[in-house]
């Protein structure tokens, strides 16, 4: 009897330690703090094209938010003297940017124009829901699907046609960024703006003058002829730089559409101050270059300081002077040589 009891006793212990490690999980754990959904009224979203960003949300409890995005199929230029067919959501690449709020009901509709070749759908990896509302949007040209999801969970997240073959339709320019602000907001800064990474696959090599058509062989192999910033080469570098002043705090919303290439995304001349890591709850200071990985993205702040023209580069230092990823910020106002001070010989 005492054999019994003494071989009882620890496992008794045990099976105690074990009870009360999940008892103090269960009390302890949670998803979160619960999201107000009680919505109070209806907005249309502002929808914007890359680099500008729509203004900072100024209401405080959940709206139904009517978005509506147009699937256009046109040619554009993705180089000086290169066009190229662009499939886009708003008839720009990337995609309309897209600002809602956590706990907001989003009521979405995609519209297929009349003159498109193909049919396509939205996946927005913002949606809880099968195929982030891929299946409840495909729509034939000419036709036009509405669905309505919940904004749970906060962060910026990329949207992409996932009609098959799905590498192609983004490939084409089929991507953009929703932007879900926690319920208690985001801080002011001075300036936002959005700039999404993407890789194109043309017949031509980088710069063949004319209409090039997709080449879905070098697709296959992830051999890119462009990567680019916003779709063009120079989309926003030269007169068409992002624009900011010193003292000034600047925001990056940065996606990469891919379908292939991961971006090693990096500003010559400056430090992040901070980086909501993935665009989700952890944050990261003082960064140099951050990973932002195809159908991911991220938030960058960072405050300028010195003037003068910055290099918005992928790192994989190649693609920015044979391929076409750079994008700039043209810095005005006075010298600041506490930080900076080129000394004449």
């Amino acid at each position: 009897m005492k054999k019994q009891l003494v071989h009882a006793i620890p496992i008794m212990a045990i099976l105690f330690a074990f009870s009360s490690c999940n008892q103090g999980k269960n009390e302890n754990s949670t998803d979160g703090p619960r999201i107000d959904t009680v919505v109070t009224g209806t907005v249309t979203a502002e929808l914007t094209d890359p680099p500008m960003v729509p203004k900072q949300l100024e209401y405080t409890s959940p709206k139904k938010v009517m978005v509506e995005l147009e699937v256009i199929e046109k040619v554009m230029r993705i180089a000086d003297s290169t066009e190229y067919t662009f499939w886009t959501f708003g008839g720009k690449v990337p995609g309309k940017f897209i600002r809602v709020r956590e706990g907001d009901l989003v009521d979405f509709t995609l519209k297929n124009m009349p003159d498109s070749k193909l049919p396509h759908n939205i996946d927005l990896h913002a949606v809880t829901g099968p195929g982030g509302g891929a299946a409840a949007t495909m729509v034939a040209p000419g036709q036009s699907a509405r669905f309505q999801f919940r904004a749970l969970n906060p962060g910026l997240f990329v949207y992409h046609c996932a009609t098959g073959p799905v590498g192609m339709h983004i490939a084409n320019g089929m991507y953009g960024l929703i932007l879900v602000e926690p319920q208690s907001g985001m801080s002011k800064v001075d300036k936002e703006y959005y700039l999404m990474q993407g890789d194109f696959y043309t017949k031509g090599k980088f710069g063949t003058p004319g209409l090039q058509e997709f080449d879905m062989e070098k697709a296959i192999k992830e051999e890119a002829d462009y990567v680019l910033f916003n779709g063009k080469v120079n989309a926003n570098a030269g007169p068409n730089a992002l624009k900011a002043k010193t003292g000034e705090k600047v925001r990056l919303f940065v996606g990469n559409g891919g379908p292939n290439l991961t971006s090693s995304f990096h500003v010559i001349g400056e430090i992040f101050d901070r980086v909501y890591v993935e665009s989700g709850s952890l944050m990261n200071k003082n960064v140099q270059t951050t990973v932002v990985p195809p159908g991911g993205s991220s938030i960058v702040e960072m405050k300028m300081e010195v003037p003068g023209t910055y290099h918005i580069v992928d790192h994989a230092i190649f693609r920015t002077f044979h391929k076409g990823a750079l994008a700039q910020i043209k810095v005005e106002g006075p010298e600041n040589p506490n930080v900076f001070l080129k000394i004449k010989n």
